[in-house]
């Protein structure tokens, strides 16, 4: 593990250091050998190279970093366990891009249907987390502790019955894409026709 300082700020070898310390706190926690800190950069042009060569980048030339996600995300599914009065219903937590999932890359359930409800307002709940690395895509949680998961935010949308009724219950499957810009984009495709409905969560300001 290396780290690789860009920005004027980092001049400061105080700062330097310090943050350098609190990575390796974090690697030591995970029983990682330690990261060492890459020199050799002009720190105050370091971030507008990095843009410039990521244009190169873009248009098929030089060589592509990809990073993975920081973390393991999960959407809120509505429990199939009967209501019960005046209290919300159970929710599960379904694992829709893994720990560690490269950028970019679509994150298929082709094998778990579910049901959507189109032309009526929903709430899409967003949960993450960074201690529950063993989980694969699609793991779903019925029960889990407060400071496993986190909740990241939330949806109200509308999403457009497509030819159906308001308020029917389409069945789906889930896809979704971590983007190079920061956004967890979830995908609900009909299981029959053509119907597709996506919505994205900004994921990058989370911590």
């Amino acid at each position: 593990t290396a780290v690789l300082f860009n920005g004027g700020v980092f001049k400061s070898e105080l700062l330097a250091e310090r943050t350098l310390a609190t990575h390796n706190d974090w690697l030591h926690a995970e029983q990682a050998p330690a990261a060492r800190m890459l020199t050799g950069a002009d720190l105050d042009l370091a971030e507008a190279r990095g843009a410039a060569y990521y244009g190169y980048v873009r248009r098929g030339q030089g060589v592509r970093i990809r990073g993975g996600t920081a973390r393991a995300y999960y959407v809120a599914i509505e429990s199939s366990m009967p209501a019960v009065p005046g209290f919300e219903p159970p929710i599960q937590a379904l694992c829709v891009a893994p720990f560690g999932m490269e950028e970019g890359v679509e994150a298929p359930l082709q094998t778990q249907q579910f049901g959507l409800v189109v032309g009526h307002a929903v709430t899409l709940r967003l949960f993450g987390s960074s201690v529950r690395r063993q989980d694969q895509l699609g793991t779903l949680l019925d029960f889990w502790q407060d400071d496993e998961l986190q909740e990241l935010g939330a949806i109200h949308a509308t999403l457009p019955a497509e030819g159906r009724q308001a308020g029917d219950v389409v069945a789906v499957t889930l896809r979704a894409i971590a983007t190079e810009t920061g956004t967890l984009d979830l995908t609900a495709v009909a299981v029959q026709g053509d119907g597709r409905w996506k919505v994205e969560f900004d994921v990058r300001g989370q911590h």
